[in-house]
C-alpha cells in the first residue's frame, strides 16, 4: 500500500490540484498522441508515457495513441536480408516489406504498448487501421526532380499509403468503454491490399477526423527552433510557411509540421510538436502555463 506521507506522492497530489483548471477545460475531449522515436526504446520513458496516458484517461480526457516503429521495422528487415530505401523520409515498401511492417507494428510493438498501459493501471485495446474498418488508405503519390535534367518524375513507393477514409465510431466505442485505443499505422486499400502508413500522417488524419482538442507529435527535438536555437512556442500556418522559405525549418521537421497544419485546418483544435525524450513532456505542455513544445493553431 502506498505511504501517504511519501514526498513524491504529495508532490504529485499538489501538482494535480494546481492543474485542475486545465483538467476541467479538457474534460470529455480527445487527445491524439503519436508515440515513437527514442522515447519508445527507453524503458523509463515508456513507463512515464504509459503513466501519462492512464492519468489523462482517469481525469476524463480520452487519449488515443498512434505509434510508429521505423527503427524496429528496419532492424527486422535487416535480419531477414532486405535493404531499406527511402524517398522523402518514406520507406519504399514492396509486398514483402509491407508484410514485415505489419508483423512488427500490429504485432510486437502494438502489444508491448498495450502491456505498458496495463502495467500503469490502465486498460488499452490494440488495433490497426484494418480493424473494424477504422481506416481505408490510398496509395501515396510522390514526384522527384532529376538533378541533371530538372525534370520531375513519378516515384513509385510501392505499398505506402495515406488515410483516405476514417470511421471514428471504432475509436469512440473503445473510448466509451473506458479503454485507450492504441493504433498501429497499417491500413487496407480499396481492393484489400495492405499499406504501410507514416505514423505522423495517420495520427494527424485521426486527430482531424475526431475533432481532437490536441494532436501531440512526440519527437527527438525540443520543438521548432529559430536560427538561434531558441524554442518557438506558438506558430500559425503562415508562420510555418515563412520559416520554411527562409530555411529556419528544414529536413524531417517539414513533413511533421505539414501534418500539424493539415490537422488544425481540418478540425483539430491545436497540434503540438514536443520532445518525447523529456519525462512527462506531454503533461508539462498541457498543465503548465509555459508549456514544453511548439503549439500550432489555425488562423
Amino acid at each position: 500500500m502506498p505511504n501517504p506521507h511519501d514526498p513524491s506522492l504529495l508532490a504529485k497530489a499538489e501538482t494535480l490540484v494546481d492543474a485542475l483548471p486545465y483538467l476541467q477545460r479538457y474534460a470529455g475531449r480527445t487527445f491524439v498522441v503519436k508515440y515513437g522515436g527514442h522515447a519508445m526504446g527507453d524503458p523509463e520513458l515508456a513507463h512515464d508515457f504509459a503513466e501519462d496516458v492512464v492519468l489523462l484517461k482517469a481525469v476524463g480526457i480520452n487519449p488515443v495513441v498512434v505509434h510508429g516503429g521505423g527503427p524496429q521495422i528496419g532492424a527486422m528487415l535487416k535480419k531477414v536480408g532486405v535493404e531499406s530505401q527511402f524517398v522523402d523520409g518514406l520507406r519504399v515498401t514492396d509486398k514483402a516489406t509491407a508484410e514485415v511492417a505489419e508483423m512488427v507494428l500490429s504485432g510486437a510493438i502494438n502489444k508491448e504498448i498495450v502491456g505498458w498501459i496495463a502495467k500503469a493501471g490502465g486498460r488499452a485495446m490494440g488495433l490497426s487501421g484494418k480493424d473494424g474498418g477504422l481506416v481505408t488508405a490510398r496509395k501515396v503519390q510522390r514526384t522527384s526532380k532529376d538533378p541533371d535534367s530538372n525534370i520531375e518524375r513519378v516515384v513509385d513507393l510501392g505499398f505506402v499509403g495515406e488515410p483516405d477514409r476514417i470511421d471514428t465510431s471504432v475509436i469512440e466505442s473503445i473510448s466509451a468503454a473506458g479503454m485507450i485505443p492504441v493504433i498501429a499505422p497499417i491500413a487496407p486499400g480499396p481492393n484489400g491490399e495492405t499499406y504501410n502508413v507514416n505514423a505522423d500522417t495517420m495520427a494527424g488524419s485521426i486527430a482531424a477526423a475526431l475533432g481532437a482538442a490536441r494532436l501531440f507529435l512526440l519527437t527527438d527535438v525540443h520543438g521548432v527552433l529559430d536560427k538561434q536555437g531558441e524554442l518557438l512556442t506558438d506558430l500559425r500556418p503562415a508562420d510555418i510557411d515563412r520559416l520554411q522559405k527562409d530555411g529556419t525549418i528544414s529536413g524531417g521537421m517539414i513533413p511533421k509540421l505539414e501534418t500539424c497544419v493539415h490537422a488544425v485546418e481540418a478540425g483539430c483544435e491545436a497540434a503540438v510538436v514536443l520532445d518525447g525524450r523529456v519525462s512527462h513532456a506531454m503533461l508539462l505542455e498541457i498543465f503548465t502555463q509555459e508549456g514544453a513544445g511548439t503549439l500550432i493553431r489555425a488562423g
